[in-house]
C-alpha cells in the first residue's frame, strides 16, 4: 500500500463534514413529495445512514481541483439518488430483509411500494441533474445508470450458477458498483473545469475503488457478523451468488468438496455454511480475496498520481485505504 500521506476515516469525515450537511439538506428538501408514502420510506432510507461515500467522493474529486459549492453539492445528492434507488430495487430481487442493521423498506412496505419509490428516486435524481444543464454530465450519469441496470441483469444471470468464474463477477462489480464510483469522481473533476487527462484519471481513481470496495465487502460476508456488518452473515451465499471467497475456493478445493461448494450455491442453502467456510480457510480464499482488492486500492491511489499535494487529495488516498481494511 502507499507510503504517500493519506487521512484516516474520522479526518476525512471531518474535512467532508461541512459541504455533507450540506448534501444532506439538500437531500431531504428534494426528496419532499406531496404523496405522504413516498416522504414515510425515503425518510426511512435516509435516516438509516449508511457512510454516504459516493457523494463523499465526488466532493472530495471536485474540492482536490479547487471547486466547492452549490453544484458540487447537488450532483453529489443526484448520486446519492441513484444509489440509493438502486439499493430499494437490489432488496426487492435479492429478497433481502435486513440493511444497515434494521428491516429494508420491502421487508417494511412490500415490494410494489419499494420499486415504485425507487422509481421516484431515479427520476428526481434526473431533474436535479437536468437543472444543472451541463450535457456532459447528463450523458456520464445516463451511461453510468444504463449500465448499473444491465450489471443488475448481469447479477442475475450468475445466481445460483457455480460455474461463475473471477472475469464474470468482476464484469458485475464494475457495472453494479464500479461505474457509479467512477461517475462520481469523473464528475467531481468536471465541475473543477479538469482537463479530460485528469477527469480521466478520477475516473481510473474511482473505477478501481469501487472494484476495491466491493471485494472487500464481499470478504466481509464470509469474515464478519450481522451485528458489525448490518446485513445477515452469508447473506450471499442464501441468495446463491458466487463472490470471490467462493469461487476462489471451489478452484482450490478437492473434487469432493467442489461438488459441495457447487451444490451450495445451486440451493442457496445455508446449511452448507459450515462446509463452505471450512472449504474458504483451507483454501486461504479471503486471503486472496483481500489482496486482489488491496491490488485495485493500490490502482486507486496510482491513478491520483500528478494530482495537487492537498487534504483532498490525501483524503481520497485514504478512502482507497479505508475500503479494504474496514470491518464494516
Amino acid at each position: 500500500m502507499t507510503d504517500q500521506p493519506a487521512l484516516d476515516f474520522p479526518q476525512i469525515l471531518a474535512l467532508a463534514k461541512d459541504d455533507m450537511q450540506a448534501v444532506d439538506q439538500l437531500i431531504r428538501d428534494r426528496l419532499a413529495s406531496d404523496v405522504l408514502l413516498i416522504n414515510q420510506v425515503s425518510e426511512y432510507i435516509i435516516s438509516a445512514g449508511g457512510k454516504r461515500l459516493r457523494p463523499m467522493l465526488l466532493l472530495l474529486a471536485a474540492a482536490s481541483l479547487g471547486h466547492r459549492g452549490p453544484r458540487a453539492h447537488q450532483l453529489a445528492a443526484v448520486i446519492e439518488f441513484i444509489h440509493t434507488s438502486t439499493l430499494l430495487h437490489d432488496d426487492v430481487v435479492d429478497e433481502s430483509d435486513l440493511r444497515r442493521g434494521r428491516e429494508t423498506a420491502n421487508a417494511v412496505w412490500g415490494n410494489a411500494t419499494s420499486v415504485l419509490v425507487g422509481d421516484f428516486l431515479y427520476s428526481r435524481s434526473f431533474q436535479l441533474m437536468v437543472e444543472l444543464d451541463e450535457m456532459p454530465i447528463m450523458q456520464v450519469l445516463a451511461n453510468t445508470t444504463n449500465q448499473i441496470a444491465e450489471g443488475e441483469v448481469l447479477q442475475l444471470l450468475h445466481v445460483h450458477n457455480p460455474d461463475t468464474d473471477e472475469a464474470a463477477y468482476l464484469r458485475v462489480i464494475e457495472r453494479k458498483t464500479a461505474v457509479l464510483f467512477a461517475a462520481a469522481t469523473r464528475l467531481g473533476a468536471f465541475l473543477a473545469g479538469a482537463s479530460d487527462e485528469v477527469q480521466q484519471k478520477l475516473h481510473d481513481y474511482g473505477m478501481n475503488l469501487g472494484y476495491a470496495f466491493q471485494i472487500a465487502d464481499d470478504v466481509l460476508d464470509y469474515a464478519s457478523d450481522a451485528e458489525t456488518m448490518g446485513k445477515n452473515l452469508g447473506d450471499d451465499l442464501a441468495e446463491g451468488k458466487a463472490t470471490l471467497p467462493l469461487i476462489h475456493a471451489m478452484q482450490n478445493s478437492d473434487a469432493d468438496t467442489a461438488a459441495q461448494l457447487r451444490k451450495a450455491i445451486e440451493d442457496g442453502d445455508m446449511s452448507a455454511m459450515p462446509v463452505v467456510l471450512q472449504a474458504i480457510n483451507a483454501a486461504d480464499s479471503l486471503t486472496y480475496s483481500q489482496d486482489v482488492a488491496l491490488k485495485y486500492a493500490d490502482l486507486a491511489i496510482e491513478s491520483l498520481d500528478g494530482l495537487p499535494d492537498n487534504d483532498y487529495v490525501k483524503a481520497l488516498r485514504g478512502l482507497a485505504l479505508f475500503s479494504v481494511k474496514r470491518a464494516a
